[in-house]
């Protein structure tokens, strides 16, 4: 074999060993990266079997209320609630908050029950407008929700939060309301909640100097995002005495979005928007625990 052939083998070799070795190299590369994806996969599915919406998909449905172009809207937002204010009729088109187990157990500051116009907010009434009325004024959030804290509860007493509402619906059965929120919230750990005035009624009655839209009607959507699965159910009640009561009123949150032309709670993942709002079972709130 001559010299030249020797030199030609030998650099075959060489290229064979390199071949080999790289080949090597990226098996091995190849095997830690599906041990990886395999790890993240894993890590990933029992991520979501164990998540729950979390504060950032509450607050997402809290504030994503869509309305028609036409309805008049100022956004507010107080410690602990977002409001949707008319500064025309002098009242909100919504209110919405988050009330939480901890919430309800932990309230200790006291009612305080002084009504105020906050003059940052165009449109917002006097209290003295609401005297000699006929009507309450009429918390959309509630005070009792707020006893957490002494800025939220404050905040509730603004007249950016308050529509005129019939003694017999305010401390009826609109109250009683109030209070079965408070009793889900501590068996669901967390709910959210938008009320307000259904404003595509034909609004014919005002009070005071600066002349206060009195609503023919309210509603109240509910969602506990936190429960397995995830649940709501809708309210409407006229401004007045309430017929057959609180469960009589119970109707889906698509009827609410009907007859008020909003959209609720946009912000969760289609599926479970669809399935929520399509239920009506108050007895199914009533009874069912986490």
């Amino acid at each position: 074999m001559t010299r030249r052939h020797r030199q030609q083998r030998n650099n075959r070799r060489r290229q064979r060993r390199k071949s080999s070795l790289s080949l090597g190299q990226i098996l091995a590369v190849a095997a830690l990266a599906l041990v990886a994806v395999g790890a993240w996969q894993m890590l990933a599915r029992d991520k979501r079997s164990s998540d729950t919406p979390g504060p950032d998909i509450t607050h997402g449905c809290m504030t994503c209320v869509k309305a028609d172009s036409t309805l008049e809207s100022l956004m507010v937002d107080y410690p602990g609630m977002t409001l949707s204010f008319n500064p025309s009729k002098h009242i909100p088109n919504w209110g919405a908050w988050e009330l939480t187990a901890d919430m309800v157990n932990t309230g200790k500051h006291p009612r305080e029950n002084k009504f105020y116009c906050d003059e940052a907010v165009d449109g917002c009434p006097e209290s003295y407008d609401y005297s000699y009325s006929g009507y309450d004024r009429g918390h959309m959030v509630p005070a009792g929700d707020m006893k957490w804290s002494k800025e939220a509860m404050h905040a509730t007493f603004s007249l950016v939060n308050i529509c005129p509402q019939a003694k017999t619906l305010n401390t009826g059965t609109w109250k009683s309301l109030e209070e079965k929120c408070r009793q889900w919230a501590l068996a669901d750990s967390a709910i959210v909640i938008i009320c307000g005035p259904v404003m595509t009624d034909n609004i014919t009655e005002y009070i005071g100097d600066t002349r206060v839209a009195v609503p023919k009607r309210f509603f109240k959507v509910i969602l506990s995002p936190h429960a397995r699965p995830a649940r709501g159910i809708g309210f409407i009640m006229p401004n007045g005495k309430v017929p057959g009561g609180m469960q009589a009123a119970a109707v889906s949150i698509d009827e609410v979005e009907r007859v008020t032309g909003l959209d609720f709670f946009s912000a969760l993942p289609d599926d479970i928007e669809q399935e929520v709002e399509r239920q009506c079972d108050f007895h199914y709130w009533s009874t069912l625990r986490k």
